[in-house]
């Protein structure tokens, strides 16, 4: 039995519950079985995932498929239209008059379909969001079997040894093994806005509170600062966090702004469908209609001309958009995101692995005293070996070997240092072994370095490691104007150039700070890395230019450097600007609005630069897209309208403040993921401009008729498969509509412009006097004022507004004629359509039609009903060629 067993006993027997924080590390270590330098071996890795389970909060309990069952008859009009069923079920039951029967069972039935329907839509729009929130999981990096590996966190156990660092979100508790300078942010624990300050090496009472536990980092929080190595000592719901998951408030099923507009707009017609119900009502019981008959027409019409499931699709269709964003390596984290998408109008981009390749490679260096730079190879001159091994020594990144396979972990730009010094011979390892890091400062984006102290030679050197302007001040010795002169030509061939410093210390401070260690330093040397543009990122650009969005570069990089990648990729043309932070800290901000359209390079910039160039652009009414990786970036990211974080080099706290992450680090994506949000937005019109032109259409035919002719032109019934047939099935698959190839050839959709902007309000409501006008052409044909041949009226009536409504629904896909994009372009809607053509099929051709009031017509009939069937399509292609319908430029 191990340690960690014989101690839970004890404590167990004790009444006790096994605490970490009032430990020493190695009592820790071995209380949960575990090595400080390999960590868990995997059989013991098994053995405890089968004992604690995965490292995962419970979930909010989903409602279960019989509960969204019931709730789809939470709708005052479907249980008043299942109540007049019923009484008219009572009625023919007492009168004995059995003919009459199929009518109510055959309301309840469709209203049994359409509550399927629902059902099935809900559980699969659930399905594809439940598929987001596994995409987005965390990770983190672990050390198993005496290898570092990042997994996903829900795979930790209690006893892994895992690394951190600023950014990261803490993925379970642990007790802290090795700390830097590190800083937690717990207010979602402990309430404490400012981050805690934490340390491996702190002595903790047992009975301290949370907040007070120094030496431990808790699930759920993140890390602001430094770097840490620590032991997860609890998982899941034992972790702090878990014991209190209980008492948290679940979120909300939070609608989109746009769905929140279209439920709004669903009850504004509602009231007008229901004030339109309520005079067919009065006007058929004065004109003698059998009162049970026109109260379940007038009810049936309102449940079918309501869009109450307007906002259910439009969740579909952003849900069904959202997953193909995903396999071009777009991951949306939030729903609205996709609506603000669609009309972003400056995309503000990080340069370093997002236009550039990210992969760096270093390939020269300058030694301080040199004439000039050197090529870096496999067996580089003694001065330029010492700058590697010093670069490396001040690196937290590693590069792991498995085979012939290199896998780079932590900054691109530290691993490019750590590479090229194992290509020199000099492993990372072995390095640390013979030099050690005695304490150190992170690199943080303000100050743009950092630094380590280690022991070489029998001495304490600081080696500092960063941007060189930063660097050249706190130099005391070397060459400096040489250097500046060596990163200028360096930059100019589009370089990234870091600078390397060192000096000697008597004493290591308990607490380094910035102006201890970083000053009065002598200059080294500088190596410089080559991050090519990446070949997709300059057609994404001028598709940006084509589209009318302004493309900006951000860059921690020299000003040289930058301006030579953005002229290369086309973002700095004639006219624009580049500047560096300093020139833009230097600008008030009236300064800044007066320029910001001319500036499209910003080099050496700080996170808060960041806010300011979002905040003017957004006072110029545009719509900002800013992407960013670190934990300083989380801000802007918020800020932005939609925030966009690294997916490969993003750290937890900017995947968390952002709407979207570029699982590829690709500008291009940010350009593809606009488009499908255009795309996505335009099919949401195209589904609301087609449900709610069919359903006004609906109204008009009932209410016209009863005014006109004091009949109703459709029963209860058939209104309802109507319903069943055209608001579903055709409509989602519209909602799946390829994105247009000329949707980025326009320009973007004013901020604050409303979905029925342009003319689609207008071209809803004629479409729906259209709708009508072709019904009720059809029922008097039908009819021709002679009650005998009600019925064949009503048939024609049925048919021509049911099948209208599909041949309206491929008028919809395009402002483009049907005949130029392909009729039969969407296959989705093709077997949708086919579907509905089915359903009416059976009713207007088989014996079920009896059921539903409908007859059998002269051959004549039905020639005339294709001919009305197909005027929409007629009306709709001579509306598009002559420019009724316009599509935006």
């Amino acid at each position: 039995m191990n340690a960690f067993c014989v101690q839970m006993i004890q404590f167990m027997q004790e009444g006790k519950t096994l605490t970490f924080h009032n430990r020493s590390t190695e009592e820790v270590l071995q209380a949960l079985g575990t090595d400080r330098e390999k960590g868990l071996t995997p059989q013991a890795v098994a053995s405890l995932q089968e004992k604690h389970g995965a490292n995962k909060l419970r979930e909010k309990k989903k409602k279960s498929t019989l509960q969204r069952f019931i709730e789809q008859f939470k709708d005052v009009m479907i249980l008043i239209l299942i109540a007049a069923a019923v009484v008219s079920f009572v009625v023919v039951c007492v009168e004995q008059n059995w003919g009459e029967l199929f009518e109510p069972l055959l309301i309840v039935l469709i209203v049994i379909l359409n509550a399927v329907m629902g059902v099935y839509q809900e559980g699969k729009a659930e399905k594809a969001l439940d598929a987001l929130q596994n995409l987005s999981a965390p990770h983190a990096r672990v050390i198993r079997n005496g290898e570092e590996r990042v997994i996903d966190a829900a795979e930790l156990v209690p006893g892994d040894i895992i690394k951190l660092e600023a950014g990261d979100f803490v993925p379970a508790d642990a007790r802290l093994l090795h700390s830097v300078s590190l800083k937690s942010e717990e207010s979602a624990l402990t309430g404490e806005s400012v981050p805690s300050e934490k340390d491996a090496e702190a002595t903790v009472e047992e009975k301290a509170p949370i907040g007070d536990r120094t030496n431990m980092v808790f699930s759920g929080c993140s890390i602001t600062y430094g770097t840490a190595l620590a032991v997860v000592t609890a998982t899941g719901m034992d972790t702090e966090m878990g014991k209190i998951a209980n008492l948290l408030d679940g979120e909300g099923d939070a609608q989109t702004p746009l769905q929140k507009k279209l439920a709004d707009l669903g009850k504004y017609l509602g009231i007008v469908a229901l004030a339109a119900c309520a005079v067919i009502f009065v006007v058929g019981l004065l004109n003698d209609i059998p009162p049970l008959e026109i109260f379940m027409t007038a009810v049936s019409l309102a449940v079918s001309a309501i869009p109450e499931g307007l906002p259910a699709i439009v969740t579909i269709v952003l849900s069904i958009g959202v997953q193909r964003m995903v396999k071009k390596n777009a991951l949306i984290r939030r729903l609205p995101a996709v609506e603000t998408l669609g009309g972003a109008s400056v995309i503000c981009s990080d340069k370093t692995g997002t236009l550039t390749q990210n992969r760096m490679t270093l390939t020269k260096a300058y030694l301080d005293g040199t004439a000039g730079t050197e090529l870096i190879g496999t067996n580089n001159s003694e001065g330029i070996r010492k700058l590697l091994t010093y670069g490396t020594l001040c690196c937290d990144g590693s590069v792991v070997f498995h085979g012939d396979e290199e896998q780079h972990i932590g900054d691109p730009t530290e691993t490019a240092i750590v590479l090229a010094a194992y290509k020199n011979g000099l492993t990372k390892d072995a390095l640390n072994q013979e030099y050690p890091r005695l304490t150190g400062i992170p690199f943080d984006s303000d100050r743009k370095l950092m630094t380590t102290v280690n022991r070489i030679n029998g001495k304490n050197i600081v080696i500092v490691k960063g941007a060189f302007d930063m660097m050249a001040p706190r130099c005391v010795a070397g060459n400096i104007e040489r250097a500046r002169e060596m990163t200028d030509r360096m930059s100019a061939d589009a370089l990234r150039v870091l600078a390397v410093a060192y000096k000697e210390i008597d004493r290591v401070p308990e607490v380094p700070t910035s102006e201890e260690l970083e000053n009065g330093l002598t200059f080294m040397g500088l190596v410089g890395m080559i991050d090519p543009p990446r070949p997709e990122a300059r057609d994404a650009v001028a598709v940006c230019r084509r589209a009318g969005i302004k493309p900006v570069m951000i860059t921690g990089d020299h000003v040289v450097t930058a301006s030579a990648i953005a002229k290369e990729l086309g973002i700095l043309q004639e006219g624009d600007r580049a500047i560096t932070g300093a020139e833009l800290d230097a600008m008030t901000d009236s300064e800044l609005d007066a320029q910001v359209e001319h500036i499209s390079v910003y080099a050496r910039v700080s996170p808060e630069n960041k806010i300011r160039i979002v905040k003017a652009w957004q006072r110029k009414g545009q719509v900002v897209s800013m992407t960013g990786d670190g934990v300083n970036d989380a801000p802007a990211l918020k800020a932005a309208d939609i925030g966009c974080a690294m997916g490969i080099t993003g750290t937890d706290v900017a995947k968390g403040a952002a709407d979207m992450t570029l699982t590829d680090d690709n500008f291009a994506t940010i350009v593809d993921a606009v488009r499908e949000g255009r795309g996505i937005y335009a099919n949401i019109k195209k589904v609301v401009g087609f449900l709610l032109g069919t359903n006004i259409g609906e109204v008009i035919t009932v209410f016209a008729a009863m005014l006109l002719w004091h009949k109703t032109p459709l029963l209860s019934m058939q209104l309802l498969w109507i319903n069943l047939v055209t608001d579903s099935l055709p409509a989602i698959a519209l909602g799946m509509e390829a994105v247009e190839p000329d949707i980025m050839d326009r320009k973007p959709k004013p901020k604050n412009e409303g979905i029925f902007a342009n003319g689609l309000g207008v071209r809803v409501v004629l479409q729906g006097c259209m709708f009508a006008l072709l019904t009720l052409v059809g029922f008097w044909i039908g009819w021709g004022g002679n009650e005998a041949n009600l019925a064949q009226g009503q048939t024609m009536a049925f048919m021509v507004l049911a099948l209208s409504q599909i041949v309206q629904a491929y008028n919809m896909r395009s402002e483009h004629s049907l005949f130029k994009i392909g009729p039969f372009g969407n296959r989705k809607l093709n077997l949708a359509s086919l579907a509905s053509l089915a359903l009416v099929a059976v009713v207007l051709f088989t014996p079920v039609g009896i059921a539903f009031g409908l007859v059998i017509l002269p051959w004549q009939m039905y020639l005339i009903a294709l001919g009305l069937i197909l005027v929409p399509l007629v009306v709709m292609e001579l509306c598009k060629l002559f420019g009724v319908i316009k599509h935006r430029h």
